[in-house]
């Protein structure tokens, strides 16, 4: 079954382009309780703020985020067990490859 698809033009403020993102008509949430420390609390709502969104979404995105660094690292650490450690050139024509893609998103 696939799910109702309404495309909505949304504004990318960390990377300052607009877009085109999917969000799915009957989307399944999971409400949960969470507690924060004040400093962090305070400083995740006027992100969420900043952004223009709920600090539901603005949470649940930096999840998200965490969650891909977290599958990233487990396919490095993965690779490195079968191949060896990457070498300091490799990790040196990474941190190249990321820095030219970062400056590409901020223009």
């Amino acid at each position: 079954m696939s799910k109702t698809c309404a495309p909505v033009t949304v504004l990318f403020t960390e990377c300052g382009g607009v877009g085109r993102r999917c969000y799915h008509l009957r989307m399944t949430v999971r409400k949960l309780s969470i507690a924060l420390d004040n400093g962090t609390a305070t400083a995740v709502q006027a992100a969420a703020e900043r952004r223009g969104v709920s600090v539901s979404s603005w949470l649940n995105e930096a999840a998200e985020h965490a969650l891909r660094i977290e599958d990233g690292l487990r396919g490095v650490a993965e690779w490195e067990a079968e191949h060896g450690a990457l070498t300091t050139a490799e990790l040196a024509a990474a941190d190249r490859f990321l820095t030219r893609k970062a400056r590409r998103r901020a223009s």
